[in-house]
């Protein structure tokens, strides 16, 4: 089956207060068990929101370069993501817009090229 990525940018979030943001644990955490009970999980998780925390790997000029911080300048940059292993575009876009739900912010979603995603053995 193809696997989809579904993602969003931090700025997407919205300016919420404390309570907002624990009123989506439960109904994005529903989601997440409800993609492992349906096998389609593949991988959930957010990322640090601070860029500072970032670090770039660059080989363009054919010698490696490792610095702190985002790549290049940018508005935007990525929250968090979630990939899926689903048969189709209409059942990877239901993830997507339960995920939308649960979380309380859009999403997008695309489709990996075909034989792009290794598969990564976890735990072993």
């Amino acid at each position: 089956m193809p696997h989809y990525l579904i993602y969003f940018n931090q700025q997407w979030v919205g300016d919420h207060d404390e309570a907002w943001f624990e009123s989506r644990v439960d109904p994005s955490t529903a989601v997440v068990r409800d993609m492992q009970d349906q096998g389609v999980l593949v991988y959930a998780g957010g990322l640090v929101e601070e860029l500072e925390e970032a670090a770039s790997a660059d080989a363009t000029s054919g010698e490696l370069l490792v610095t702190d911080g985002p790549f290049a300048e940018t508005k935007e940059w990525l929250g968090g993501l979630t990939i899926v292993d689903v048969p189709d575009d209409q059942a990877a876009r239901m993830w997507a817009g339960r995920v939308a739900e649960g979380c309380g912010w859009p999403q997008e979603v695309r489709r990996f090229k075909a034989g792009s995603l290794q598969a990564l053995a976890v735990g072993g």
